[in-house]
């Protein structure tokens, strides 16, 4: 009898992570044999259920340049009017809050992603690139092998089972976490929050929920509504996130020693939840009842996972492995970095190169990424309503990511050794820096009063930050990005310095070397206040 045919890679789950990773699997070598096994059938319906709609920096980079996929976001999905929030618990005159936000879009485009259309497209799109794309298909059973021997999936489809040989086996099949469940990988990362949202088949246009002129030409254009809205308040944030079909989908986040899942686990107790804390939302959700598409929450969503990567020829991608938290929306950029590795430690395979020191070098870099940015999340959401303390935190945190990890994966350089070895020092002090005002921000907040006046906060009256925005697409030399990560980490230690003795104004029991930073640097300007 011949032999099976040993397909080269076999990805379980064909949503978002397994797509775009057989999509750049195939732009990397054109010859591959990639397989994705989908449970459910295509096309998907517009407005899909499911979390991780807002893109920013890294993820729409991922999406647009390196799979390509620009002409379909611009054409398919809707341009994002970056970030807002608006602190506003209990209230729902917005105009007369303080809003953070920009005036005018920033340089580098991200979208806002209709999962549905995204991942119908992906589906087509990875069979136009010869993809074996098998929807309708369920993984009854898998086994992972070592020592070179092929992997093996039982997969179902129409009452008929076939069984497949892989190389490579990469789980991107979300929250079902197959592999993790059969090796037991879970592992809890301290982060306890749960989630609900819904989606409603309107549009929701926060631009005319009041008719103060004066807040409503704020922005160029008027369109506020096409932006990630945070409705913010003390141990929780609520979304409202467009979408290309025309539906609208809404949200809370909520840390769950404050805001029990019980209160709103249901539509009618979300409303009523949106009642009393954010009456504005709850007001034009119920006024749209019978537009409701869908609703869903999840517990304890926060995750993390022992491994992702093997030299056994195994990998977990997505939700699959790790999840952090949706506020910043960071699920798309570890998508992208994850199948990054992936395609690395594929190619090393390829290249008869041994795998496991790979392997264990990725995962190592990608978990301490992901510790990094669980900081900013975890014993945070306290102060999530601090109109005061919060939008002073979002600046830091995206001068962070800005700072440091988009332009290791801006400029193609998550893998390249010997640039990481040679700011190690600088990388790690970033790192501890970053603890260290994450530590700061609660302190701030203990003992801060709220302020909370009518006020548009402008990030695009910050030079410097715009700046960083605007060179995200720079084309650096080796010698060039050192020079700019060294920079950066020099202005964070500025802007900590300046933060510091901004809060110590403020709040006269902080001491602004608490902070960190450097006390000697030239401060950067917040919001056109320098410290």
């Amino acid at each position: 009898m011949p032999h099976a045919r040993v397909h080269d890679v076999v990805i379980l789950g064909g949503g978002l992570a397994g797509l775009t990773l057989g999509l750049q699997l195939k732009r990397r070598f054109g010859d591959i044999d990639v397989v994705v096994v989908e449970r459910r059938a295509h096309p998907v319906p517009a407005a899909a259920h499911k979390v991780g709609e807002s893109t920013v920096e890294i993820g729409a980079h991922y999406f647009a340049e390196t799979l390509g996929l620009r002409a379909h976001l611009d054409a398919e999905q809707i341009r994002k009017f970056g970030f807002r929030f608006f602190f506003c618990e209990g209230r729902s005159d917005l105009e007369n809050v303080t809003e953070l936000g920009v005036r005018r879009v920033m340089p580098t485009p991200t979208w806002q992603i209709d999962r549905g259309t995204f991942e119908n497209f992906l589906g087509d799109e990875a069979r136009r690139n010869g993809i074996d794309f098998r929807d309708g298909t369920a993984v009854r059973a898998f086994d992972i092998a070592r020592d070179g021997a092929p992997h093996t999936v039982r997969v179902e489809r129409d009452g008929a089972s076939e069984t497949l040989e892989a190389r490579w086996l990469v789980d991107a099949s979300g929250r079902a976490g197959l592999v993790k469940r059969k090796l037991g990988l879970a592992e809890a990362n301290g982060h306890d929050a749960n989630a609900i949202w819904f989606r409603l088949d309107d549009r929701l246009d926060l631009d005319q929920w009041c008719a103060d002129s004066e807040w409503q030409t704020r922005c160029t254009p008027q369109e506020r509504w096409r932006s990630t809205n945070h409705f913010c308040g003390p141990g929780y944030w609520a979304w409202l996130i467009p979408l290309g079909s025309g539906a609208h989908s809404v949200g809370i986040v909520c840390d769950a020693k404050l805001h029990p899942i019980e209160t709103m686990n249901t539509f009618d107790r979300s409303l009523d939840w949106f009642a009393a804390h954010q009456p504005a939302i709850g007001r034009e959700c119920a006024a749209r009842r019978g537009k409701l598409l869908d609703f869903l929450y999840l517990r304890n969503f926060s995750y993390g996972c022992r491994q992702v990567f093997s030299g056994d020829r195994w990998a977990l991608t997505g939700e699959a492995g790790v999840f952090l938290d949706p506020f910043y929306s960071p699920g798309s950029d570890f998508i992208a970095i994850a199948n990054t590795y992936i395609v690395e430690l594929i190619a090393l395979d390829r290249a008869g190169q041994p795998l496991g020191p790979y392997a264990r070098l990725y995962e190592q870099i990608f978990m301490s990424f992901y510790e990094n940015t669980l900081t900013l999340y975890r014993d945070q959401y306290p102060m999530f309503g601090d109109a005061e303390v919060m939008p002073i935190k979002v600046i830091w945190d995206y001068t962070y990511y800005w700072g440091v990890l988009c332009q290791l994966v801006f400029q193609n350089r998550l893998t390249d050794f010997a640039l990481l070895g040679s700011v190690r020092d600088t990388l790690e002090q970033a790192q501890a820096l970053n603890r260290r005002m994450q530590h700061f921000f609660r302190r701030w907040h203990a003992e801060s009063r709220n302020r909370n006046g009518r006020a548009m906060l402008d990030q695009r009256e910050l030079d410097w930050f715009v700046a960083m925005n605007r060179g995200l697409h720079d084309t650096l030399s080796t010698d060039e990005l050192a020079g700019r990560l060294r920079a950066n980490v020099a202005l964070m230690h500025a802007l900590a310095s300046a933060i510091g003795k901004r809060a110590a104004h403020a709040c006269s029991r902080l001491d602004a070397r608490d902070a960190g930073g450097d006390q000697a640097a030239a401060a950067p300007a917040l919001f056109g206040i320098a410290a």
